[in-house]
């Protein structure tokens, strides 16, 4: 698949862009942020692949979060692609939980959904695939998120040992099994069956890990989803059940918005750079 690019800006000294390509997983046109730090001149470099949340494309993380600047000093890659499918034909929901911009990295088994929403495809195997060939990248890999990226990051991680050298997330849906927005989007991607659901709850997937591959949480405390929809308590409780290694930093004043992650990106891109430099 040929990456056609579509956006580029200087940026601490790499280049800031934006591709576009037609992913066969999803069956559609996809938009993909890439930021290819200074390093990038002199060989090979690591990749953070960063999943955003409902309703964001790859802008939104681009341009508010100003990662470039520690992906430069460290020497990252950041692959940061679209939320859901999108175009003509691609099914889509009115709530802004459902549907185009709402995808929550899952591979969808029922219709509408099933034709286009194999997220969890497209970022665990078609794109790391498409970047290692098109870019100096080599096959260290990191993955992070926010909030339904979040959700998306800690999945990945939890159910490919081995795949990435760290996880990190701000915000996430911990357990969207027990929580509405996860609720309302697997019952209508998954269908019915909570076993299934299982697959991509990172609670579940805690319990039977592989790999104690450390997790790095960032959690506002003023954040008006933290009670009902992202539960940072279960992923607590869940990791000392396990034994699972985990850092979770509650944070008073801070809320679900780009400011929070703008404030601690640095501190995530370098956990990530650690364990890539190893």
């Amino acid at each position: 698949t040929k990456m056609e690019r579509v956006e580029h800006h200087a940026s601490f000294g790499g280049w800031q862009d934006v591709y576009q390509h037609d992913s066969i997983s999803l069956g559609c046109p996809m938009k993909v942020g890439v930021y290819l730090p200074p390093q990038v001149k002199d060989g090979r470099v690591p990749v953070l692949y960063w999943l955003s949340g409902l309703t964001c494309t790859e802008q939104n993380f681009i341009t508010k979060a100003v990662a470039q600047r520690f992906a430069a000093e460290h020497g990252i890659i950041l692959v940061v692609p679209d939320t859901s499918p999108r175009g003509e034909g691609v099914a889509d929901d009115p709530g802004y939980d459902l549907g185009q911009g709402a995808g929550f990295y899952v591979n969808a088994t029922q219709e509408p959904w099933a034709a286009h929403y194999r997220m969890y495809d497209y970022v665990v195997e078609e794109l790391p695939a498409l970047i290692e060939a098109t870019f100096p990248a080599d096959d260290r890999r990191a993955i992070a998120g926010h909030s339904m990226g979040g959700h998306g990051a800690l999945v990945a991680a939890l159910r490919n040992p081995g795949r990435y050298r760290s996880v990190s997330a701000f915000s996430p849906i911990v357990a969207p099994s027990q929580v509405p927005w996860g609720e309302r989007a697997f019952t209508a991607y998954l269908g019915d069956d909570r076993e299934a659901w299982k697959q991509y709850d990172a609670i579940e997937l805690i319990k039977a890990a592989r790999e104690r591959l450390p997790l790095l949480v960032h959690q506002g405390l003023d954040d008006e989803f933290v009670e009902r929809e992202l539960r940072p308590d279960l992923l607590e409780a869940a990791c000392k059940a396990a034994e699972h290694p985990l850092t979770l930093h509650r944070l008073p004043g801070y809320d679900h918005s780009y400011y929070f992650i703008a404030s601690f990106i640095g501190e995530h891109i370098a956990h990530h750079a650690a364990a890539l430099s190893q």
